[in-house]
């Protein structure tokens, strides 16, 4: 079973992603923002981030920055609420990029789509 991190700062998102990712067999860990992140990577050791790009004290960009530094294999999906994010360059560096919605098929479906990349 995959184990998934999801990275957002607003508690109804990580329900929601906690209890869709959990029902379709995922085990699912959250954090509601970057602090010490790099370490709760380290400690968990989950196959897969879905990380926010905008939060109220972090810059996902940026913590996708540090986590490409020090896990370079490790698949992350950023997710957030605003396309524009598309155009920034800092973005290239994940594996998938999803609008947020409350259908989270597309979600489910990058996630299943890097799990299976990253074993090759």
């Amino acid at each position: 079973m995959a184990k998934i991190l999801i990275v957002d700062d607003e508690e109804h998102i990580r329900y929601l992603y906690s209890e869709e990712l959990s029902d379709a067999g995922y085990e699912v860990i959250t954090a509601e923002n970057g602090y010490m992140l790099l370490e709760k990577i380290e400690e968990e050791k989950p196959d897969l981030v879905v990380l926010d790009i905008k939060m109220v004290d972090y810059n996902g960009l940026d913590l996708l920055q540090d986590i490409r530094n020090k896990f370079y294999d490790l698949p992350v999906v950023l997710c957030t609420a605003y396309d524009t994010f598309k155009e920034n360059m800092k973005s290239i560096a994940a594996d998938f990029y999803v609008i947020k919605s409350f259908d989270l098929s597309e979600l489910k479906s990058k996630i299943a789509m890097a799990l299976e990349a990253s074993k090759d």
